[in-house]
């Protein structure tokens, strides 16, 4: 018997071993193996058991041991990553080594690290405590929804002090036990009432919704397309309730931690089952434990970021993709999966329904509900009594902008702050300034390591490249001329909180963007100081336009709402409208009646008053039929071929050298051809000069059937160590 080992390294192939000298464990399909790779020892994964290897028998080294008795992978787990390496065309270890928790990538065994679990003993009730306990009465709540227990860092997680347990010890309201991990069986799972809280009444729309998704057995696809506030969350949460009911599971995807939080509060409000978290913001313990709860079983409601995509069901039964159109699903480096479109392979396979949604579903969404691939519902009024906002095109040409904001904007705001509500102002751009430009000769302070300018940050002081992270002090004087008058060119973040705390010296200024929000818990606090209703100013950027509820904000403010309006990518449109609506959407969403206003000089542009008059549907329909028209995606496949090496040309010059190997040894499909090479739109970035060549095809298949070829002319050419290569299906970002 040999066994057949996927290795995470960059290499397309897997590699054959002899069984272990010694050892009890069996080789299975889906165990980790400890086994020598060059001068280290490394985990990989055992895919085949053949009996005869290409290689002689002696020329095969022994793995060192086995490290599993039980698969560690189930079956859908490793199905799905392979599958995902060969359409993603990336290497099957790598792609098989990140469907597992990084603890277990390490070869840490397959357990919980905490033996000793805590639990509520038999007869506890929260009537036994005060009400003035309310650490304590948090801490035994917890504990009531986790009778199969808890582990310390659970309570690390949810913020809870570990030395209470001693306290409700104590007061015998609480006991510690030795957990040893074994599946649940189906009549051991949660029985009672599966609800803390009662759901809301459904409208006909969200009805309908619930009831096309409960809808016949086995796998469907639904895409819930539903304007901002029109309570899609409700959707889910009663859809969820039936998948309780039944004994199984929910998978959770959300686009970002930031939302995470938020999701997982109001989900335990709802349901007295246990929900877990699977995001990069946990520790590698508190990850692998929130693993092993999923396949366990015992975890009912699984939330996670891309990632959990791959996180296993012991009892699937839902799987609901939340804001779908959202980039964040597409892994933008290494393995550049999409958690969307596998969230659909995965739910197939597993016989079970997909619901995706999002008020400005993707064009390619929207394109496979329109042919019948997925079934579409729309919800198209907001849930209770709250009205869409009015939206406003501010033409701003001609004015003078004090950090970005007209004066008639200004008043607005003032408005809206006497009339007791919450302002939202919305700009892409962090720091204080987009450039630090001379007045003397009018030079720009540059990142000196990419083709960008560095941004100005005031708190603290310094300058900063956001594409490759490169800080340096403010400079004293210009490095051309050296005159000392350096001014700020431009408004972000942080220099319109300054001019709105001068302006409103009496109302908070509450500023959300990736550095604010960078400390612990920073997120929490100002989301609880939001949540107080009382009145304040948020500026921030597309942190902000995701998933949040804030009730009491009746203004919304985009400040630069022709940002992307005249993108060289394709993609351009569609992500403006999507980001202007989901901002938009922030306003409005209770009892008070809300208002959008865009500040923009080109108020006639067709895009923008298609969006406010007529709708996303039909900005969107419009926008396929001119993609239709071009042969663009969702009507075409194209993969991106990108290359970066440390010298000005050597990618290109690769690329080109792979353009020619493939126009002389391949005959191209119908349909299909390819472009450049050519620079990246940014051609330098933290050092390297990058291209890249674009392939398009009006056929996913044949597509793969020239990426396979390609392949292997990028892992055989002469000048590959030298240049840093990957290759991106279905790529997002700009060409």
């Amino acid at each position: 018997m040999i066994l057949r080992v996927a290795i995470p390294t960059p290499l397309h192939r897997l590699f054959d071993y002899r069984p272990p000298v010694s050892g009890t464990l069996k080789p299975q399909v889906g165990c980790r193996v400890s086994v020598p790779f060059g001068q280290r020892e490394v985990i990989g994964i055992i895919t085949e058991l053949p009996e005869q290897s290409e290689l002689p028998l002696d020329k095969l080294k022994p793995a060192n041991a086995i490290l599993d008795a039980a698969p560690v992978l189930d079956s859908l787990q490793f199905y799905l990553a392979r599958w995902a390496a060969s359409y993603y065309a990336y290497p099957e270890g790598d792609a098989l080594s990140q469907a597992l928790p990084a603890l277990l990538r390490k070869g840490e065994p397959a357990e919980f690290a905490h033996e000793t679990l805590w639990r509520a003993t038999q007869g506890a009730s929260l009537d036994a405590l005060s009400k003035s306990a309310t650490r304590q009465r948090e801490l035994l709540a917890l504990l009531l929804r986790n009778p199969q227990g808890v582990s310390t860092d659970l309570l690390r997680v949810e913020s809870l002090p570990v030395p209470l347990l001693k306290t409700l010890k104590d007061k015998d309201l609480a006991e510690a036990f030795i957990h040893h991990p074994t599946p649940l069986h189906a009549d051991e799972r949660e029985e009672g009432d599966i609800l803390k809280e009662a759901p809301l009444t459904l409208n006909a729309e969200q009805h309908t919704a619930l009831q096309d998704i409960a809808a016949g057995s086995g796998f469907n696809t639904l895409l819930l397309e539903g304007i901002t506030g029109s309570g899609k969350t409700e959707v889910y949460l009663q859809a969820i309730q039936q998948v309780l009911k039944e004994g199984k599971q929910a998978l959770i995807l959300v686009p970002e931690i930031g939302l995470t939080p938020q999701t997982l509060a109001r989900f335990k409000a709802r349901f007295q089952v246990p929900v877990v978290a699977l995001h990069s913001g946990l520790t590698d313990r508190q990850r692998l434990d929130a693993w092993l709860m999923a396949r366990e079983g015992t975890a009912r409601i699984l939330i996670g970021t891309r990632s959990a995509i791959f996180t296993p069901m012991r009892y699937p039964g839902l799987i609901i993709v939340d804001e779908e159109h959202d980039q964040s699903f597409k892994q933008q480096d290494g393995f550049r999966y999409s958690a969307r479109d596998l969230a659909v392979l995965r739910a197939k396979h597993e016989a079970i329904p997909l619901v995706m949604g999002s008020a400005t579903p993707s064009l390619e969404s929207l394109q496979n509900a329109f042919s019948g691939r997925y079934r579409h519902n729309l919800l198209t009024t907001r849930a209770g009594k709250a009205m869409p906002p009015a939206f406003e095109l501010l033409d701003i040409r001609g004015e003078t902008l004090n950090c970005g904001l007209s004066d008639s904007l200004t008043q607005r705001i003032e408005t809206h702050l006497a009339g007791g509500t919450q302002v939202l102002i919305f700009l892409n751009r962090r720091g204080f300034s987009p450039s630090l430009i001379c007045h003397n000769c009018g030079a720009v302070n540059e990142c000196t390591r990419c083709d960008a300018r560095m941004t100005l940050h005031r708190s603290p002081p310094h300058m900063h490249c956001h594409h490759c992270d490169r800080q340096t002090p403010i400079p004293l004087r210009c490095n051309q001329c050296g005159s000392e008058d350096l001014r700020p060119s431009g408004a972000g973040t942080e220099r319109t909180e300054d001019f709105l705390c001068h302006r409103f010296p009496k109302t908070p200024v509450l500023r959300i963007d990736r550095d604010s929000t960078a400390r612990k818990d920073a997120m929490s606090q100002l989301m609880a100081q939001i949540h107080t209703g009382k009145p304040c100013i948020m500026i921030g950027t597309q942190m902000l336009a995701k998933g949040h509820h804030f009730p009491r904000v009746t203004l919304v403010a985009v400040l630069d709402a022709d940002s992307g309006l005249f993108s060289a990518d394709f993609r351009g449109m569609e992500k403006t409208a999507q980001l202007v609506l989901q901002v938009a959407g922030r306003a409005g969403r209770a009892d008070h009646p809300g208002e959008v206003v865009m500040q923009t000089r080109h108020p006639d542009h067709p895009m923008l008053n298609a969006l406010i008059r007529e709708g996303y549907s039909t900005f969107a329909a419009s926008e396929l039929q001119m993609r239709k028209a071009a042969g663009l995606p969702p009507f075409s496949f194209h993969a991106l071929i990108r290359a970066e090496a440390t010298r000005q040309g050597w990618a290109e010059g690769f690329l080109r050298d792979i353009r020619e190997m493939m126009e002389e040894q391949l005959a191209a499909p119908a349909g299909s051809h390819w472009s450049g090479p050519f620079p990246s739109p940014m051609e330098k970035r933290a050092g390297l000069y990058r291209a890249q060549l674009l392939i398009q095809s009006r056929q996913r298949s044949d597509l793969h059937q020239l990426l396979m070829r390609v392949l292997t002319f990028l892992t055989q050419h002469k000048a590959r160590k030298k240049v840093r290569w990957s290759i991106d299906v279905d790529p997002l970002d700009s060409y």
